[in-house]
C-alpha cells in the first residue's frame, strides 16, 4: 500500500473550509455593495485619475488579503493533525509556496483581463453606451462574471482528480496559446451571436437608452434596453475567457480555494483596468504574445514540467517566468509602437 504524501492531500478541503469561502464571498460581496451603493451610487464618467486609485486600492486588497492569508496558513497549518502526520511536512515551506501559487493565479488572471478589455470596449461602443452607464454595465458583468466562475472552478476542481482531464486541460491550454499569437485581428459582432438573437425574439428591445435602466415598461409589456443587451453580451464573452483562464491557474495549484481566492480578486479589479486602459488598449499590441506564450508554458507545466520535476514544477520559477513573460512584452509593445492604420495598408 502507498504512502499518503503531500500531494496527494489537499490543504483546504471544502468539507472543513467551507466557512472560509463563506466568509470570502460574503466579504467580497459587501465591498461590492460598497461600490456600488456608495462610491459609484450616481452615474458619472470615471476618469483616468480615479480609475487609477480604484485599481491600486483592489491590488492593495489583494496584496492585504494574501498577507492576512499567508499568516493565516503559518497558524493553522502547524496545529492541523492531517497535515502534520504526513511525512515530511513543512509548514512554513508549505505556507510559503501556497502564498506564491496565490500570488501567481492572481497575476496570470488579471493579464489575461486585458484581453477582455478589448471587448468591452468594442461592445460598449458598439452599443453607443454613453460613459457615465458603462461602470453601471461592467459592474452588473463583473457581477455575473464572479457567479459564472465559481461554478467553473467547482466543475475544474471535481475534474482535477483525472490525470487524463489534467493532461488534456493542458493540451487546450498550448492550443490556446498557439491561437492567441496566431490569430488574426477581427471585429466583434454581437448582434451575430446566437443567444442574442434567440433573446430578442423573446423580450422586446428598445431601440433607445432609458438611462441606466436595463429593463422599461412600453404599452404594459416589458422590454430590454440596449443596455442590457451589451450586459448580456459581455457575460457570453466572460464564459469564453473563463474556460481559458480557470485551467491556467490550476496549472498553477490544485487548491480550489486558491484558484477561486485568486480569480476572484483579479476579476474584482477588471472595471477600473477597462476606465485605465479602454483610450490606450491597442499600445500594447505585443501582450497577446506574451500571453501565448504564458498560456504554453502553464499547458508544458501540467502536461511535461511537473512530471519531470517528481510532479511539481517549483512555483518560484513559474512566477518567475509568467511575471518575465507579461513585462516583456509590455516593454516591447511601447519601444515597438504599432504602426497606424494608414501605413500598414500602404506596406
Amino acid at each position: 500500500m502507498n504512502a499518503v504524501t503531500r500531494a496527494d492531500v489537499l490543504l483546504f478541503p471544502f468539507g472543513e473550509y467551507w466557512w472560509f469561502y463563506a466568509g470570502f464571498t460574503v466579504f467580497v460581496c459587501v465591498l461590492l455593495a460598497l461600490d456600488l451603493g456608495v462610491f459609484h451610487r450616481n452615474a458619472h464618467a470615471v476618469s483616468f485619475k480615479e480609475a487609477a486609485t480604484w485599481s491600486v486600492v483592489w491590488v492593495s486588497l489583494a496584496m492585504l488579503f494574501l498577507a492576512g492569508f499567508y499568516w493565516f496558513m503559518l497558524q493553522r497549518f502547524p496545529a492541523d493533525p492531517r497535515l502534520t502526520a504526513l511525512p515530511g511536512f513543512d509548514p512554513h515551506a508549505t505556507a510559503r509556496e501556497a502564498a506564491l501559487q496565490f500570488l501567481a493565479g492572481y497575476v496570470i488572471e488579471y493579464s489575461l483581463s486585458v484581453d477582455n478589455i478589448f471587448v468591452f470596449v468594442v461592445v460598449l461602443n458598439y452599443f453607443l453606451i454613453p460613459t457615465k452607464y458603462q461602470h453601471r454595465v461592467l459592474f452588473f458583468g463583473i457581477l455575473g462574471a464572479l457567479c459564472f466562475r465559481a461554478v467553473f472552478i467547482a466543475i475544474g476542481a471535481a475534474l482535477m482528480q483525472y490525470q487524463w482531464v489534467i493532461v488534456l486541460f493542458g493540451v487546450f491550454l498550448i492550443y490556446t496559446g498557439v491561437r492567441m499569437m496566431l490569430a488574426q485581428e477581427t471585429g466583434v459582432e454581437p448582434e451575430q451571436n446566437a443567444i442574442i438573437r434567440q433573446f430578442r425574439k423573446m423580450v422586446p428591445v428598445t431601440k433607445e437608452l432609458h438611462e441606466q435602466s436595463f429593463f422599461v415598461k412600453i404599452d404594459g409589456r416589458k422590454h430590454a434596453t440596449p443596455l442590457f443587451i451589451a450586459l448580456l453580451f459581455l457575460e457570453m464573452t466572460d464564459i469564453v475567457f473563463a474556460v481559458d483562464s480557470v485551467p491556467a491557474i490550476f496549472a498553477l495549484t490544485r487548491e480550489p480555494l486558491i484558484v477561486f481566492t485568486s480569480n476572484i480578486f483579479a476579476i474584482l479589479g477588471l472595471r477600473n483596468l477597462y476606465f485605465m486602459l479602454r483610450e490606450a488598449i491597442d499600445k500594447f499590441h505585443m501582450l497577446k504574445y506574451g500571453l501565448g506564450v504564458v498560456l504554453i508554458f502553464v499547458g508544458l507545466k501540467m502536461t511535461v514540467l511537473n512530471r519531470l520535476y517528481h510532479g511539481h514544477f517549483p512555483i518560484t520559477w513559474s512566477l518567475g517566468i509568467i511575471v518575465g513573460v507579461i513585462a516583456a512584452s509590455v516593454v516591447l509593445s511601447l519601444l515597438f509602437p504599432k504602426p497606424p492604420e494608414g501605413e500598414k495598408k500602404k506596406d
